[in-house]
């Protein structure tokens, strides 16, 4: 009997609890990342993957601590990307171990090959020092952070359990989903430029330059509004697992247009049209200031945050609309199609 399979099956929470400890761990990676990005640490470390000829692991911990800051930033992130690349490796075993859903095995072996694709685009931009390598390894991290976000909500005992909120409109949750699908594109657009305008070179024309700011605040107003648009969209509704991710996007995106607007500040000065006001005195730009990182890194985590919640949004709708309406919706979620059965 299929009852007393399931009865019989091992019953673990290894796995939830592990994709939990890799969101935890990888939401830091990404900070530290905008770290190297913003004091300009990336070539800190000229070889990959050893660091100064030792091996990554066995460089000496007493060079490390007390060396440069850029050093101690850059390897510092390697490390934390070591400690990813295992949780991620330990979450695959468990999945194997503990779980029989085939789909979810599957992505399991996804995120692994997730996590050594972005490890080498990050080898790969010092060993070529390539600024679209290191813009294109700014863009993966987010994706990948999402991803181990995913994962925790399919091993989550909520989702095995399937929901079971109802909510009052029977197409509501299919209007969310599309919602959260556009309002994730738009959101990952928006870092994209973000990371083009992080990674510009020095010798860029000035009308390239301006034509990416002009167009990350263009996509900054369009995200604004889709956010504003879901996050209301989903307070609105009954089901009670759709209001903490809402908060939480809601949060960020007050945030970010705050430390949007500091960023641009501390690394720009205050614009021209402001001059006058008398609240904003006059910032004198200092390269590195502690100021300048602080807010500038945080800007671009938070970005990632956004994402995230974007995409527990869109996965907690995907629980409450129909199958029907979910497949009429066009989405790619074939790899669900094993749990919904």
């Amino acid at each position: 009997m299929t009852t007393a399979a399931s009865n019989t099956s091992p019953v673990s929470r290894l796995p939830y609890r592990l994709a939990g400890v890799l969101v935890c761990a990888t939401f830091p990676l990404i900070w530290v990342g905008g770290l190297v990005t913003t004091t300009e640490a990336g070539m800190a470390v000229p070889d990959w993957p050893n660091t100064f000829g030792y091996n990554l692991l066995l460089y000496p911990w007493t060079t490390w601590l007390a060396g440069p800051w850029n050093i101690f930033v850059e390897h510092g992130h390697r490390l934390l990307a070591v400690v990813v690349g295992l949780l991620t490796i330990a979450l695959l075993i468990s999945l194997y171990a503990y779980d029989r859903r085939t789909w979810l095995r599957r992505l399991g072996v996804v995120a692994l090959a997730g996590v050594v694709a972005q490890g080498v685009l990050g080898g790969m931009r010092v060993v070529f020092d390539e600024r679209l390598l290191a813009m294109t390894h700014a863009c993966v991290g987010p994706l990948f952070f999402c991803f181990c976000v995913a994962m925790r909500h399919f091993t989550s005992p909520q989702f095995a359990a399937a929901a079971t909120c109802i909510v009052p409109d029977p197409e509501f949750a299919v209007r969310l989903l599309r919602l959260s699908v556009v309002t994730g594109s738009l959101g990952f657009v928006q870092l994209a430029l973000g990371a083009l305008v992080r990674h510009m070179p020095v010798h860029a024309a000035p009308g390239v330059f301006r034509a990416a700011v002009l167009l990350h605040l263009a996509m900054a107003g369009a995200l604004t509004a889709h956010v504003l648009w879901l996050v209301a969209a989903a307070l609105r509704s009954r089901a009670p697992s759709l209001r903490v991710p809402a908060m939480v996007l809601g949060l960020s995106i007050v945030a970010q247009l705050l430390l949007g607007a500091g960023a641009w500040i501390v690394n720009y000065g205050v614009p021209a049209w402001l001059e006058g006001v008398a609240a904003l005195p006059q910032w004198t730009i200092r390269a590195h200031s502690l100021p300048q990182v602080i807010v500038t890194t945080a800007h671009a985590a938070v970005g990632s945050l956004i994402l995230a919640a974007t995409t527990q949004l869109a996965l907690r709708a995907q629980r409450l609309a129909p199958r029907t309406a979910v497949a009429a919706a066009g989405l790619v979620v074939g790899c669900l199609r094993g749990a919904t059965a």
